[in-house]
């Protein structure tokens, strides 16, 4: 399909949206995608619900490293947001970010977010083969992701999975940026917008863990 046929609607704010980027995958490709992120040395844990996403997360969380979650629709309807960083069983980061000034202490934000012992958060695309696709308008979490946070632990549901990087690089386009434009409008009053793409194709052993989740979660 080229990209105008798979366009089927737009948001309130103008932008084309393809729903059928929202729709869960079929389990053959769940099964594909599992073995081949695994074959790129990252840990993949698939489960039914975002109820058995949230409980295995916690589960393998240290209690003595520090965490930060990024902002991530997927993180905040698991639950996973509120058990991390409200819970008070975890040396969190995401609350001492919340309590500075962003026009006084944004150097100070940026180096306390830059490198966390365990950084929890999502993707917006995961290919056939085994690569990841992270878009972002302001970049913090992609350095984490990338290579400066200890590990990472990213969830995602089966709905983002795609063929390949141009289907992925399609999604981002015209599914999850019209979502997070929303989001943003209506949280912020701005729009977003896809100003810095990151792709994974590996990882060195065990840093990384990918909880696909069968259920659609998040965008």
């Amino acid at each position: 399909m080229t990209t105008t046929e798979q366009v089927q609607t737009k948001t309130q704010f103008g932008l084309p949206i393809d729903e059928s980027f929202g729709k869960p995958a079929s389990e053959e490709s769940i099964q594909k995608a599992a073995i081949a992120l695994r074959a790129h040395n990252f840990s993949v844990k698939v489960v039914d619900t975002p109820a058995e996403a949230r409980a295995y997360v916690n589960s393998i969380l240290p209690k003595n490293q520090s965490i930060l979650t990024v902002s991530s629709e997927t993180v905040r309807i698991s639950g996973l947001d509120e058990d991390i960083n409200r819970s008070g069983k975890f040396n969190v980061i995401r609350p001492q970010l919340e309590k500075m000034d962003r026009a006084t202490q944004r150097a100070e934000m940026r180096r306390l977010s830059a490198s966390p012992d365990v950084v929890v958060g999502s993707v917006h695309a995961i290919t056939e083969n085994g690569s990841l696709v992270a878009a972002s308008a302001s970049g913090s979490q992609l350095g984490p992701y990338a290579s400066s946070a200890g590990s990472v632990i990213l969830i995602a549901g089966s709905q983002k999975i795609v063929p390949d990087i141009d289907t992925a690089m399609r999604r981002v386009q015209y599914y999850a940026y019209p979502k997070e434009d929303i989001r943003a409008r209506e949280k912020y009053g701005m729009p977003s917008a896809v100003l810095k793409v990151l792709t994974m194709n590996g990882d060195w052993p065990g840093r990384s863990t990918v909880v696909l989740v069968r259920e659609a979660i998040g965008y």
